[in-house]
């Protein structure tokens, strides 16, 4: 399946915010003046610009249009604890590989049960893998996704984009994600892959995605180090 209207309005805006050609602090052009050169309905710029604002890259002001944030937000290499996009459309596929350390189907344990609201006999993808970025190890991911909701997900798709896998191929939508970010040591698995120091500071990611449906599509747990980087929180304020 090909990107929706709105995925490509939001990767041409995207571009040119990386390009300067909207330089940060910039307003876009009205939702009127992108619907007209895209070719596109307001409603398909609007999810466009909602899409740019979950990566952090813009903010809305009520009333006074749609601000470039550019790498104001997210700069270095802290992530925006907002996103639910994926790392390789955050960070550019030329930039993202994956290793897959592991990649089964089993039936859920009770805590992935109630993390994905799953019964017990409703089998689980379970994927391990290893993300680097300019092929430097940064992130373990381990994910649990319900069968039923990514029929068909294989090895050789893991080595690219999951979430491009769900979103473009699948035809699904994600809506939004619980997040919880804590601190603790690196273990065994950190050390091997990570190249982590014995007991060196680890930020762990727990989270639970769902769809526009309303039904649970990924529970993750996603370990880097804390001194390659950690998580940018972004609030902007609408004034009336």
């Amino acid at each position: 399946m090909s990107k929706s209207k709105y995925e490509k309005v939001s990767s041409e805006i995207q571009r040119r915010i990386h390009d300067q050609i909207y330089p940060p602090m910039s307003r876009l052009p009205d939702q009127n003046t992108l619907a007209e050169e895209f070719g596109v309905s307001r409603v398909t710029i609007r999810e466009a610009c909602d899409r740019l604002a979950q990566l952090g890259l813009v903010y809305k002001q009520s009333g006074r249009g749609t601000y470039v944030l550019g790498d104001v937000a997210a700069h270095g290499d802290e992530a925006p604890e907002s996103r639910f996009n994926g790392l390789t459309e955050l960070r550019g596929e030329q930039h993202v590989t994956s290793d897959l350390l592991g990649f089964n189907v089993t039936m859920p344990s009770a805590l992935v049960q109630a993390k994905l609201g799953l019964r017990a006999d409703e089998p689980v993808y379970v994927i391990d893998r290893l993300r680097k970025i300019d092929d430097r190890p940064r992130f373990l991911e381990h994910n649990f996704i319900p069968l039923k909701l990514a029929p068909g997900l294989t090895r050789e798709r893991l080595h690219g984009s999951l979430y491009a896998y769900l979103c473009d191929t699948l035809g699904l939508r994600l809506s939004g994600a619980k997040r919880d970010i804590t601190a603790t040591l690196a273990n065994s698995r950190d050390v091997l892959y990570l190249k982590a120091e014995p007991g060196e500071p680890v930020l762990e990611v727990e989270q639970v995605m769902w769809l526009s449906t309303g039904e649970n599509i990924d529970y993750s747990t996603v370990r880097n180090l804390a001194r390659l980087g950690g998580y940018a929180m972004m609030n902007t304020y609408q004034q009336s």
